[in-house]
C-alpha cells in the first residue's frame, strides 16, 4: 500500500490574508486624479497652431553637421510631413482644402528641390573620387618618371665610362710615349738621329692630337645625350607636376563645397512657405468666425 501524504491547512491562513491586504495611500489618489486631469486635457487650436509653427521654425533652421548632407534629407522630409499631417488631421483645426492644397504643393516642391540637391551633391562626390584617383595616378607617374630618369642616367654614365676610358687611357699612353721621345738625346753617337727623333715626335704628337680629338668628340656626344635626357625628363616632370597641382586645386575646391550644406536655403524656404500658409489659414478662420458672429 502506497504512502499518501496528508495535507494540512495552515491555522493562520485567514490572518495572513488579512495582513497582506494593505490600505491605499492617500498620495496615490491625488496622483491618479492629477494624471486623469492631464489625460483629459485637449489642446486648443491656438496651442496647436503655436506648436506647429514652432516645429516648422525649428525644421527650417536645422543644420546638418556632418557631410554627406543628402543622407539626412529623407529623415528631414519625414519630420516635415509628420508636422503637416498632424496639423491637417487634427479635428480641432478643421483644415480646409486651400490649406491642404498649399501644404501639398510646398512639400512637393521641397521634395523636388532636395532631389536636385541630392544629385548635385552625389555628382560632386563622384567628381571628388575621380579626381582623387587621377591625382594618385599622376603621383605614381611622377615617381615612375623619377625612377626611369635615374636608371637612364646611371646607364648613360656607365656607357660613357666604358667608351671614354679606353680612349683616355690610349691618349695617356701616347702622351707618355711623346714625353719619352722628347727626352731622347739625338746625335751621331746617340743611337738615333735628330731627323728620326723629329719624325717620331711628330708621329706621337699627331697620334696624341687625333686621340684627344676623338676623346673630345666622345665627351661632346655624351654631354649632348645627357642634355637630351635631362630635357625630356624635365618636360615630362613639368607636365605631371602641373597636372598634380591642378588636381589638388580641384580637390580643394570640391572639398570646400562638400562641407557646405547648400540645401539649407531650400529647407528654410519650404518651412517659411508653410508658416505663411498656416498663418493665412488662421486669418481665414478668424474672418469666417467674425462673419458668422455678425450674421447671427
Amino acid at each position: 500500500m502506497g504512502y499518501q501524504p496528508r495535507t494540512r491547512t495552515p491555522r493562520d491562513f485567514g490572518k495572513r490574508s488579512a495582513k497582506t491586504s494593505s490600505k491605499p495611500k492617500p498620495g496615490r489618489h491625488r496622483e491618479a486624479r492629477s494624471h486623469r486631469l492631464e489625460e483629459t486635457h485637449v489642446p486648443t487650436s491656438k496651442e496647436i497652431v503655436e506648436r506647429t509653427l514652432n516645429s516648422l521654425s525649428i525644421l527650417g533652421n536645422q543644420r546638418f553637421a556632418v557631410a554627406p548632407f543628402h543622407e539626412h534629407f529623407d529623415r528631414w522630409l519625414l519630420s516635415l510631413r509628420t508636422v503637416i499631417s498632424e496639423f491637417g488631421s487634427n479635428p480641432v483645426i478643421a483644415a480646409d482644402d486651400e490649406l491642404a492644397k498649399e501644404t501639398s504643393k510646398v512639400f512637393s516642391d521641397a521634395v523636388e528641390a532636395l532631389k536636385n540637391k541630392r544629385l548635385k551633391e552625389a555628382s560632386r562626390e563622384e567628381a571628388l573620387r575621380r579626381i582623387n584617383k587621377d591625382l594618385m595616378d599622376q603621383r605614381s607617374l611622377l615617381a615612375q618618371i623619377e625612377r626611369e630618369y635615374a636608371a637612364k642616367s646611371k646607364e648613360l654614365a656607365s656607357r660613357k665610362e666604358q667608351t671614354v676610358k679606353p680612349v683616355a687611357s690610349r691618349a695617356a699612353k701616347i702622351r707618355r710615349e711623346l714625353n719619352r721621345v722628347v727626352k731622347l738625346r739625338a746625335g751621331f753617337f746617340r743611337g738615333i738621329s735628330k731627323k728620326a727623333k723629329a719624325l717620331k715626335q711628330a708621329e706621337a704628337t699627331h697620334k696624341l692630337e687625333s686621340t684627344r680629338s676623338e676623346l673630345a668628340e666622345l665627351e661632346r656626344s655624351f654631354v649632348t645625350e645627357q642634355s637630351r635626357l635631362q630635357d625630356e625628363y624635365a618636360k615630362r616632370k613639368r607636365h605631371v607636376v602641373q597636372a598634380i597641382a591642378n588636381h589638388e586645386k580641384e580637390i580643394e575646391s570640391l572639398e570646400a563645397g562638400v562641407e557646405i550644406d547648400d540645401a539649407l536655403d531650400v529647407r528654410r524656404a519650404a518651412c517659411d512657405a508653410l508658416i505663411k500658409s498656416l498663418n493665412a489659414f488662421v486669418l481665414r478662420n478668424q474672418q469666417t468666425s467674425k462673419s458668422s458672429n455678425l450674421s447671427s
